[in-house]
């Protein structure tokens, strides 16, 4: 666990399936929670749309646990493997490092909220939902922007 002041930090859980660390933290998933993260992620980056279907969504989860698709089981393991130029990239710029980054993001987040770190509040300016801290008068939490993907994204 990691330490925060006098706060233990507990580790993201929902099963043993897919393990991500990162420092002293070890998130653990169930195979359906990892990947409907990786869905998730991969719609917030503007690359698919949703829903994808369970061949897509197998080479999706492959893509972000391999870091490539060896055998597509669909046209987005198909399209990922066509326009592999324009994703892979340098490694902080690369589709796979954004996708396991907000897996990881999502659910650290999750895990702050489980823990009364954080609550989700909605603007109703943006229509948008957002992480505030309770100890810091709700002040809301600036999360880092994430680039897209949208010129190569896969349309079927």
């Amino acid at each position: 666990m990691a330490q925060l002041g006098n706060h233990r930090r507990g580790n993201y859980d929902s099963g043993d399936d897919f393990v991500l660390e990162y420092g002293e933290l070890r998130f653990t998933f169930n195979e359906r929670d990892f990947s409907e993260r990786c869905e998730q992620a991969a719609i917030k980056l503007g690359f698919v749309g949703a829903p994808l279907d369970e061949g897509e969504r197998e080479d999706l989860v492959n893509l972000a646990v391999n870091g490539e698709v060896g055998e597509p089981a669909s046209h987005l393991g198909e399209h990922i493997n066509s326009c592999w130029g324009a994703l892979a990239g340098p490694s902080d710029r690369s589709l796979v490092h954004w996708l396991r980054r907000l897996v990881f993001r999502g659910a650290w987040l999750d895990q702050r909220v489980k823990e009364g770190e954080l609550e989700v509040v909605f603007d109703d300016s943006t229509h948008t939902f957002g992480y505030a801290q309770p100890d810091r008068d709700f002040e809301v939490i600036e999360l880092s922007p994430e680039p897209s993907w949208e010129e190569v994204a896969y349309r079927r």
